[in-house]
């Protein structure tokens, strides 16, 4: 207890719909004199807000209901956008969110992870709200949503866009303090943005180019871009190099050296194909006709081109 505090009476104005007090009290200042104050406390008990969010998606679920208290002070329509949220009653903060998500929103959502608590209005409500965020998909939906009819909550569920929701905090269409503190906590912490893949990336560079088919050149070429698939392997993604399929087949097709028609129907070929099952391309090395057209090629398909290492995304090894 604060030893600066002297509770002297606490007095019942309304418990008409939750309780609302008068407490009047002793409060010893820096200077240690004490002083009598009295204060207003309305308990409506405790609560949870959630915001449900599907990364793939990029969708957030919202809700939209008529809050009379805004519509007394200013909101014209009273109509207020809202994360999914309820009073905790005799519920432990996760049971009753994944309750209030469910009546609220129709999603039974099984995860949810909480990331603080909050007071809402310090100055006069006692409330102390417990935030959480989860993920949702469309598996979990087992209802219409929309609240209770005999708690006469009339409940429009919204799925909105991550960047709507965010761009309608900034124009001020959402003014719901738990909701604003819910999409700035998944935009500052990255809930929405996509995880990074596995990768399938082929290794383009030179094999022959520059070498005048000369073998010590030509195996410090692979020795390169088997180096390159090795800290791409480090980096948590697949790599692969057209000469791992080629050069086997080649040889079992009875190709007796370099260039002769065995090699030019396998070598180039094969990496084509190779590439249509591939999600990007590492260009590494120097010159190489045959590394430039896999670049060309990749282009043409949609893939990404890595130039470099460092453009390569990083995934965070178990």
């Amino acid at each position: 207890m604060n030893p600066n505090v002297r509770m002297l009476k606490e007095e019942v104005l309304s418990d008409n719909w939750y309780v609302l007090k008068k407490l009047t009290f002793e409060y010893r200042g820096k200077n240690g004199t004490w002083e009598t104050q009295s204060r207003e406390a309305y308990d409506r008990g405790n609560g949870a807000a959630i915001l449900l969010y599907n990364r793939d998606k990029q969708t957030v679920i919202l809700t939209r209901q008529f809050r009379m208290p805004t519509y007394v002070n200013g909101n014209e329509t009273g109509m207020l956008i809202e994360a999914c949220a309820g009073l905790l009653d005799r519920d432990g903060p996760e049971d009753c969110i994944r309750r209030e998500a469910e009546e609220e929103t129709g999603y039974a959502v099984t995860s949810v992870h909480k990331i603080r608590e909050a007071y809402m209005s310090p100055g006069s409500v006692t409330e102390i709200l417990h935030l959480f965020v989860a993920e949702y998909d469309a598996k979990m939906k087992v209802g219409r949503g929309g609240g209770l009819d005999e708690e006469q909550e009339n409940i429009e569920v919204l799925e909105l866009t991550f960047a709507e929701a965010i761009r309608m905090v900034e124009t001020g269409e959402i003014r719901d303090a738990k909701t604003i503190l819910l999409l700035q906590h998944a935009q500052l912490h990255g809930l929405l943005e996509p995880p990074v893949k596995v990768e399938h990336i082929l290794v383009a560079g030179p094999y022959r180019s520059n070498t005048g088919d000369d073998p010590e050149r030509i195996a410090a070429n692979m020795r390169a871009m088997n180096e390159a698939a090795w800290r791409i392997y480090e980096a948590g993604h697949l790599p692969v190099l057209g000469e791992w399929y080629a050069l086997p087949l080649m040889e079992t097709a009875g190709s007796t050296r370099i260039g002769d028609e065995v090699f030019e129907r396998v070598f180039h070929p094969s990496a084509i194909r190779l590439l249509e099952h591939c999600d990007a391309v590492l260009r590494i090395g120097g010159p190489s006709a045959g590394a430039d057209e896999m670049v060309r090629t990749a282009e043409r398909l949609g893939k990404k081109v890595y130039r470099a290492f460092e453009e390569i995304p990083e995934i965070a090894q178990a």
